[in-house]
């Protein structure tokens, strides 16, 4: 008989234990639950989450051998690293066109000297100014920044049947390299 007692009060004893560390882990695992559904206070638990945005330097070389086109090569690399090509626009804004997504690059004209040898037809400019971001469409959207650039041009133009220079024609070589640096902030 005096087993029997024990083994009933064990048996009720750890019943209740387990009911009561049942009913613990499941209002437990409710808080938990709620606080990570929740998220932030007053954020909503539908709202999507947005990574903060990144600041970095970032830098982009233009360049281009073709005295006509006005799409140029372009290698953008520091904050983030791409190939695109630089479509020169009207009024000094150009799009930069990346896969993935766009943005406007508006630059002042170049500043700087410009010589022009009459005996060999070789034009050279270098040239500085700077330029800011903004308009960025696909995983450039919301990006903006702003920044220095330096120009180098050479460019031998054909001479005429006199010996003179032909400014209105193509040029016979060409090289444009642009070089820009400065902060950019992407979200």
């Amino acid at each position: 008989m005096g087993m029997g007692i024990k083994n009933a009060g064990a048996k009720h004893f750890t019943s209740k234990t387990r009911k009561r560390g049942a009913a613990l882990a499941m209002t437990g695992a409710a808080a938990v639950a709620a606080v990570v559904l929740a998220g932030p206070a007053g954020a909503s638990p539908l709202a999507p989450r947005t990574a903060p945005a990144v600041t970095g330097t970032e830098h982009f070389q233009i360049m281009t051998t073709s005295g006509t086109s006005s799409k140029l090569s372009l290698i953008m690399y520091g904050l983030f690293t791409a190939p695109g090509v630089d479509h020169e626009g009207n009024a000094n804004v150009d799009t930069f066109v990346m896969a993935g997504g766009t943005f406007k690059v508006k630059h002042s004209n170049p500043v700087g000297p410009q010589t022009s040898n009459s005996k060999t037809c070789l034009f050279t400019e270098s040239g500085h100014g700077t330029y800011t971001i903004s308009g960025g469409t696909g995983k450039y959207k919301g990006i903006s920044g702003h920044g220095k650039y330096t120009l180098t041009i050479l460019d031998l133009q054909p001479k005429t049947k006199s010996g003179a220079c032909n400014e209105n024609a193509a040029p016979t070589a060409f090289q444009q390299v642009v070089a820009a640096v400065g902060p950019v902030t992407r979200p």
